[in-house]
């Protein structure tokens, strides 16, 4: 680890989504911003920008050679597109840089066994932005968990429902090979699943995955499958484990997560209210049985947005209710050896929460068929899985290619008039209606 009294020079790649961690490097006391790295201008300049009204400098680069050989570069954030980031994380690592991954670790069984590989090769720190295991009330629920109180886990549900069918074209761009119009119904699984994995650290045996029927006027119109998937996972000490996730019809969306154990429950608030500064849904309810059987007493209160329940750190990032902070920072502290490193996601567990949607999506083309879930922590479990590139993604599955919905209907071409119309919302910057 590095000395606990350096400060980390830090690099973005991907300007969009990595804006969020651009503006907790900029204000964080351990780490400094030191480069950004994306292919479209204007986010550039929009660095540009905040770093000149803080008085400070960022070098920007528009090609990913030039960032990578930035001097003195010790870390680099990964915020590109979810099904490019192993390439990245390797190349990273093998130069030397630390890597916080964003969401999803790996696109297939093969990238899952080189990232893991690549960790173990080069020594680097590997860290997993599920920023979802940092909410309020999800990692309220970790902290009491890993702390005994709860005894063993036996029956969990997350949820993570979001209809992005209205703000399509700023999600694709109208671009036809965007990966979330190849998105699959079981892929982005860790949004629900993560948080349960990370409380429990539980490692995942096998999966059973489902997709639902198509939604009409949904994401179909808008060149897309859309819909939504569902995970049911027998964890290494007979838990099961409920995921769902997807584009289902209710707003606000429902980020909600319920974890049964040996002495009771924590879930937490479902619904949400209207007040932007307040939502139930930040809520936990606790429910802890007593010496007599079926007789406990409940809690309920508002989680503070806090590393390790003492009030220590207050981010002023709003984004993701705050959770956004703690990725980047728990990164920071992981690799200086501090003490908030011990809540940083790392590669083995990162890689269980993507599998898991990777391998669910082959249950569903089979019927619903259990799958096994390796640990590809043990060598011996990684050969069976080096080579298997199946994907939806057709330059890196080649003649495995996977198809991106079991329903026949949703696999006809929209047509280019579809993507068209996207793009043009876009840079009109209106919404799909």
């Amino acid at each position: 680890m590095e000395a606990k009294n350096k400060r980390l020079k830090i690099g973005v790649f991907g300007g969009a989504r990595g804006y969020t961690m651009i503006q907790v490097l900029f204000s964080h006391d351990k780490a400094d911003l030191v480069a950004v790295c994306d292919k479209y201008e204007p986010l550039l300049d929009k660095v540009k920008e905040k770093a000149k009204e803080l008085g400070t400098e960022v070098a920007c680069y528009n090609n990913f050679e030039d960032f990578l050989n930035h001097p003195e570069l010790d870390a680099v954030v990964l915020a590109n597109y979810a099904t490019e980031h192993v390439p990245f994380a390797i190349r990273c690592m093998k130069a030397g840089k630390h890597v916080l991954s964003e969401v999803l670790p790996c696109e297939t069984m093969a990238e899952a066994v080189e990232l893991i590989e690549a960790v173990e090769e080069t020594g680097m720190v590997y860290a997993y932005a599920e920023n979802y295991c940092y909410m309020q009330h999800s990692f309220e629920m970790w902290q009491r968990y890993q702390s005994g109180e709860m005894g063993e886990a036996h029956y969990g549900e997350g949820e993570y429902i979001h209809d992005c069918s209205s703000i399509w074209p700023r999600c694709t761009y109208g671009d036809r090979n965007h990966w979330r119009n190849r998105l699959y119904a079981t892929f982005y699984c860790t949004h629900s699943l993560g948080p349960l994995i990370a409380m429990t650290g539980l490692r995942p045996k096998s999966v059973v995955g489902f997709e639902t029927n198509p939604i009409k006027g949904g994401l179909l119109a808008k060149g897309t499958a859309g819909l939504a998937g569902i995970e049911m996972v027998t964890m290494e000490n007979g838990a099961v484990f409920k995921s769902i996730h997807g584009g289902l019809k209710r707003e606000p969306g429902s980020i909600n997560y319920q974890l049964y154990c040996d002495k009771g429950v924590m879930e937490s608030g479902r619904h949400f209210s209207r007040h932007p500064e307040r939502s139930v849904g930040n809520c936990l309810y606790v429910y802890k049985e007593g010496e007599e059987l079926c007789k406990g007493d409940w809690e309920k209160y508002d989680p503070d947005c806090q590393i390790a329940r003492d009030g220590r750190l207050k981010s002023g990032i709003e984004s993701h209710a705050g959770s956004d902070f703690y990725p980047t920072h728990c990164f920071i502290e992981k690799i200086l050896g501090g003490e908030d490193g011990k809540w940083s996601i790392d590669v083995y567990q990162a890689v269980d929460m993507g599998i898991c949607g990777i391998l669910a999506w082959r249950s569903v083309l089979n019927g619903n068929t259990p799958m096994a879930v390796p640990n590809l922590r043990n060598q011996e479990e990684r050969d069976a899985w080096r080579n298997d590139r199946a994907c939806t993604t057709p330059e890196k599955a080649g003649d495995e290619l996977l198809p991106i919905s079991s329903h026949e209907e949703l696999l006809v071409d929209p047509g280019d008039e579809v993507y068209e119309e996207i793009r043009r919302l876009w840079l009109a910057g209106e919404k799909q209606k």
